[in-house]
């Protein structure tokens, strides 16, 4: 089964508009024409002047979280709905620093997994373990346990919008990595419980993408292993010349 490599870029909370816009434009240039699948994940309040730059190319819009519910009397939040007003095609859903700075619930989780779903936009769901879950021989079951959580009462034909981001979060920002033994060990985990969830062809065709500090020296050899289809990638995605080169592997 070839899947297609799927390469996104996390923003998080960072550039000017101006800032934003340039990246968006330098992006589109740089990746015009090449084969894989691309999308950016834009701070909210930036999301209409990236999205006027991307339209019409091959590089996806994406937000970095969204509400649980419709509009309404919800102040402060976002909804899908207004995403989709701005041309937001991805979301990306339960990110680490989501659950472990704003301490988001597996069923906070659910509840917007299941409503972008509804609402048509792709969902980016990501897993993973903390260092001491990690050491403590806990990496599986943390990835297991969120899998069950985060797509409870998801159908196996809304799975075909869902992208799963394998993050260890002890790799997230600190410049450490997984070797690529060990990510493809956790994705092919994570591949054989979506089959235990869904069944083969929902697995075979799922792409999971790896987010732990993947830059472009490392991304050709993360990128080899047969369960990883692509990264969610943090700080290199803030400059088109070290976002780009991954981006064409």
């Amino acid at each position: 089964m070839a899947r297609t490599h799927y390469i996104a870029g996390n923003w998080k909370m960072n550039t000017s508009k101006a800032e934003a816009v340039q990246l968006a434009k330098d992006l589109v240039a740089a990746l015009k024409d090449k084969p894989n699948k691309y999308m950016v994940g834009v701070p909210f309040v930036y999301l209409d002047a990236v999205g006027q730059v991307l339209k019409g190319s091959n590089i996806r819009l994406g937000a970095q979280d969204m509400a649980a519910t419709g509009n309404g009397a919800h102040t402060g939040e976002v909804s899908a709905e207004m995403l989709k007003d701005l041309g937001v095609q991805s979301v990306i859903l339960g990110h680490s620093e989501r659950r472990h700075e704003i301490g988001e619930s597996d069923e906070l989780i659910n509840k917007k997994v299941r409503r972008a779903l509804e609402q048509g936009l792709e969902v980016v769901l990501c897993i993973g373990e903390l260092l001491s879950e990690r050491e403590a021989g806990n990496a599986e079951s943390v990835c297991a346990f969120q899998l069950d959580a985060d797509l409870s009462s998801v159908t196996a034909e809304q799975m075909k919008n869902v992208v799963i981001a394998y993050e260890p979060v002890w790799a997230i920002g600190t410049g450490k990595t997984a070797t690529p033994e060990d990510a493809e060990a956790i994705h092919k985990f994570v591949r054989a419980h979506i089959e235990k969830l869904y069944g083969k062809t929902v697995a075979e065709n799922v792409i999971i993408q790896y987010g732990g500090s993947m830059k472009a020296s490392n991304a050709k050899e993360l990128l080899a292993q047969p369960d990883i289809d692509g990264g969610l990638i943090g700080g290199a995605s803030l400059k088109a010349d070290t976002f780009s080169p991954i981006c064409e592997l």
